[in-house]
């Protein structure tokens, strides 16, 4: 998983009941974020070349 996402107001799992929900002017430091899982993030480009190295 990608640990280098930007806390957003659109993939936070609770922006569907949220009252500060895009209201705040740096999501980054709502103290309520969490990460929806049913959203597919394209993976990291580091991640992806770690992946593709052959094993020795």
């Amino acid at each position: 998983m990608n640990r280098n996402i930007k806390p957003s107001c659109s993939i936070c799992a609770w922006r569907g009941t949220c009252n500060k929900k895009f209201s705040i002017k740096d999501p980054s430091k709502c103290i309520d974020f969490s990460l929806d899982v049913t959203i597919v993030l394209p993976d990291d480009e580091d991640d992806k070349k770690e992946k593709d190295k052959p094993e020795k």
